[in-house]
């Protein structure tokens, strides 16, 4: 595990996300890399990762890259890949990427697997202190009452340090295929939260064409390894 930081920022909120129902976590932390001002401070590696890296503006990002906004004083995790087999190694990096900034607080996207699409998809939250849940409660946010968390998510709400307040936003996702409504809600939730004032009408045309995206670097990547299965294959015959 090796956590690489050019800059180092002072006491910022951490958002995290990882592949999961309906892609909500890839879309968002995607949708803010482009909307806020950020910049790449550092990356999370391990030597398991799988070997991928996407290609933005010209520039190479990395599996786990570290983007922060100054303005907002927010660090966003953005995984390009799964983290399945590896979510206790690489929740220990993101605890350690919090103690090492003094993260004021870290917050997780989660969707919440849902069998068909909703217009208007329900969103709650977890929160660790008693300031934070208020903070939930006064933009109208409903708490989680019970249900299971698993993934990098659970991994982290267990590795965390006690002192650093941790929440989560759940949103319901649709099964199978990326899900820009549901993800369009936790952004709303996160601009009321956080306060980043962003325009919602383009929310929903921006997060679709993020979907647009995603969808072709997903049939781009399946078809690279079934190309290289066959390579493989004649290689063997």
């Amino acid at each position: 595990m090796e956590i690489t930081l050019h800059k180092i920022p002072k006491n910022p909120i951490v958002i995290e996300g990882f592949p999961g129902h309906g892609l909500v976590s890839t879309i968002v932390t995607g949708y803010l890399v482009d909307h806020l001002n950020t910049e790449p401070i550092g990356k999370i590696w391990l030597p398991e990762l799988k070997p991928i890296v996407a290609i933005q503006h010209s520039e190479i990002i990395n599996p786990l890259e570290i983007f922060w906004d100054r303005e907002h004083n927010i660090i966003i995790v953005q995984s390009l890949t799964g983290a399945t087999g590896l979510e206790w190694k690489i929740a220990e990096g993101i605890a350690n990427l919090c103690k090492r900034v003094k993260a004021k607080e870290i917050i997780s996207i989660e969707g919440i697997a849902s069998p068909t699409a909703s217009k208007s998809p329900k969103t709650y939250y977890y929160a660790s202190t008693i300031n934070l849940k208020k903070k939930f409660e006064d933009i109208g946010i409903r708490k989680v009452g019970s249900g299971i968390v698993i993934g990098v998510t659970a991994a982290l709400l267990l590795k965390l340090p006690k002192t650093i307040p941790a929440s989560c936003i759940f949103v319901e996702a649709e099964l199978g295929m990326p899900d820009s409504k549901a993800a369009a809600e936790i952004i709303k939730v996160l601009d009321d939260y956080l306060g980043l004032k962003v325009n919602y009408k383009p929310l929903l045309r921006k997060a679709e064409k993020f979907e647009e995206n995603l969808k072709k670097l997903i049939t781009d990547t399946k078809s690279a390894h079934k190309r290289q299965q066959i390579k493989d294959l004649n290689y063997l015959g």
